[in-house]
């Protein structure tokens, strides 16, 4: 007997693409596909609404008024409640470019969650923004604590969390950038980030091993006629994939459109960048140790600069499918693509037999009615 069978759903499958079907969920894990499953434990019929995999979010450095740099475990917990609510059923907090004591503190305190995780959102590992990032592009990173690419100091750092980095930001043009990939990028992802770095220098970061982008076209060099710059490079090499952050804020509807299309099905990866504010009220809130001014959502330092999101990945997927992008492209940014950049696709990002139970049940008009993660209805809206 299966612990909870889904009953008459529109399914979106393995191929991310729509089926009339029935899923069965064992031991926190999918165990079948397919009509006639047998008995559960608990049945739910769904006719009329949508089953797609639970959100992944690989870029967020907090939410709930918690930040991944506050190091507790209270605010990981405050995070992974909160995620929850909005589909998102695993994520990489991600650090700042802060003091290597920050960092290390709250790399070691996501290893402790890890190890004893809380409820809602799985902690999947770190995504380390910072602090090996160009001067002229820290945007809303704090100045002090940028330096140039040190591969040593990183392995320092991975070694004292147990190996959770699953992807570290670098600005390629910078001194060391060069050895800083050869040494690390058989242990994490390399994100190009923050930089100033022109076309032919980040396609030879590409060569040598950097394979994803940091919220593309937000702190780089743009793509012009005759400087296609790093925007440029990333939308050209087909190996790279790229984060996109999908509010209608940071990235104009329109941009967002052709970006997608460049990029593909299997390329583009939506992130919140999400900081304290998000879920919060409009006021004064903190990231990275500066001051953030949120109002209408929007967040930027006191000399305007814009400072992450409020935003979140369910947000930003009705946002995209508004704006007349295929439903099954978008879905695919947000599970699968994303689980495939951290090494977790084995895991979680698609609804196949063997994989987590990380499932979101929608009514028509993209509604969320139900989030499952591991197996376990986490949440249900009241409505």
């Amino acid at each position: 007997m299966y612990d909870i069978l889904f009953k008459n759903a529109e399914i979106l499958n393995g191929d991310f693409q729509w089926e009339h079907t029935d899923i069965a969920v064992q031991n926190g894990k999918i165990a079948a596909i397919g009509s006639s499953l047998g008995k559960a434990a608990q049945s739910l019929e769904l006719a009329g609404k949508q089953i797609v995999p639970g959100f992944v979010d690989i870029h967020i450095h907090g939410c709930a008024g918690s930040d991944t740099c506050d190091a507790t475990a209270e605010s990981l917990a405050a995070m992974a409640g909160y995620l929850v609510t909005k589909g998102v059923t695993s994520f990489c907090p991600t650090t700042m470019t802060i003091s290597h004591e920050g960092i290390l503190a709250a790399l070691k305190n996501v290893q402790t969650c890890m190890k004893n995780p809380p409820a809602g959102a799985s902690i999947l590992g770190v995504n380390m923004e910072g602090p090996y990032i160009a001067q002229s592009r820290k945007g809303a990173q704090k100045a002090e604590f940028v330096r140039k690419p040190d591969w040593q100091e990183f392995m320092e750092l991975y070694k004292a969390c147990g190996g959770i980095i699953r992807l570290v930001a670098l600005a390629p043009e910078c001194e060391g950038a060069e050895d800083f990939i050869r040494h690390v990028k058989n242990l994490c992802t390399i994100s190009l980030a923050h930089t100033d770095a022109d076309y032919d220098t980040a396609s030879h970061s590409f060569s040598l091993g950097i394979s994803h982008a940091t919220h593309l076209f937000n702190a780089m060099t743009g793509m012009t006629h005759r400087a296609p710059g790093a925007v440029g490079a990333v939308l050209s090499h087909p190996q790279v994939r790229a984060e996109i952050i999908c509010d209608g804020f940071h990235i104009h509807p329109a941009v967002l459109k052709i970006a997608f299309e460049i990029l593909g099905d299997d390329r583009a990866v939506i992130i919140s960048d999400s900081l304290r504010a998000a879920g919060m009220p409009d006021g004064v809130s903190e990231l990275g140790g500066q001051t953030v001014y949120v109002q209408d959502g929007q967040a930027r330092l006191a000399d305007g600069t814009i400072a992450g999101s409020t935003t979140n990945i369910l947000q930003e997927v009705k946002n995209l499918i508004s704006y007349g992008l295929p439903a099954e492209r978008v879905l695919r940014s947000a599970t699968i693509n994303p689980a495939r950049e951290v090494g977790c696709d084995k895991e979680i990002g698609s609804i196949e037999i063997g994989k987590r139970a990380d499932l979101l049940v929608f009514r028509p008009g993209w509604n969320l009615e139900r989030v499952i993660a591991q197996g376990q209805i986490a949440f249900e809206c009241a409505d």
